[in-house]
């Protein structure tokens, strides 16, 4: 079994107001890894220590994404969080038709070279138009051709597009180069909020058993936004997953 994160998103309006003791309730939960998008006011290697000395590691950061920042901030804060990836996105008009593909793949090879000396990844985490069909296929199967060397943090709820894809096939199609997956639930509706771990559509089970267990190497829950309360979701989540043998907590 996977070891279990949390991407801090979920929890960023909790985190305004107490972000240590947001860190503090997760590590009582269970959690193995964090995820952060935002450091608070810490430094990287404060975050990190704060988080170490809970019993937690930094599985992952998204911040700050290497397609938005200075690739020398990039790799500084990589370095410090003792992370061997780097974060990188794109919207919705980087994969609007063949053409943007195109320009996307090129800025993605383009960072991908940059991070090389640093000994890092580039790793890109997907949202639902990605996964909008292009000349036949999801935009990212044509954008993952062109990038031979880019590794994926899969969000296996965005994959989904809504039911229009399989996320479970979406999983399996990139599992040789997704060392990370997102974990989420939801009714698989447009503008409507995500669930804790199986209390929606999504059939985790399938979706975590088509990784590759050679490859994956975290587990990272996010709910995007909840209309129950959130770190009872996040919890109620971690629950799910250690009490059904799908991953690892602490």
């Amino acid at each position: 079994m996977k070891p279990i994160g949390v991407q801090l998103y979920s929890l960023r309006e909790e985190s305004k107001d107490d972000f240590g003791a947001v860190l503090q309730r997760l590590a009582a939960i269970g959690y193995k890894g964090v995820e952060p998008f935002n450091l608070f006011g810490m430094s990287p290697s404060e975050f990190r220590k704060r988080v170490e000395d809970l019993g937690m590691v930094v599985c992952s950061s998204h911040t700050p994404w290497a397609n938005r920042s200075e690739i020398g901030e990039v790799i500084e804060v990589a370095s410090e969080l003792g992370l061997s990836r780097a974060a990188g996105g794109f919207g919705p008009d980087d994969f609007k038709d063949l053409d943007a593909v195109k320009q996307t793949a090129d800025t993605a090879n383009a960072l991908v070279e940059q991070l090389k000396p640093a000994g890092l990844d580039l790793f890109l985490h997907n949202h639902w138009w990605e996964f909008q069909e292009l000349d036949g296929e999801p935009a990212y199967y044509h954008f993952e051709r062109l990038c031979p060397e880019v590794k994926y943090e899969i969000d296996t709820y965005w994959a989904a597009n809504f039911g229009a894809r399989d996320p479970v096939e979406e999983v399996r199609h990139f599992k040789s180069r997704s060392p990370l997956l997102h974990i989420k639930d939801g009714p698989l509706q447009e503008k409507k909020a995500h669930v804790a771990l199986g209390q929606g559509k999504v059939d985790i089970a399938s979706v975590v058993g088509a990784a590759d267990e050679d490859v994956l190497e975290w587990l990272i829950v996010e709910l995007d936004a909840c209309d129950t309360d959130m770190f009872e979701a996040v919890e109620a989540s971690h629950r799910y997953l250690t009490e059904n043998g799908l991953a690892e907590g602490r």
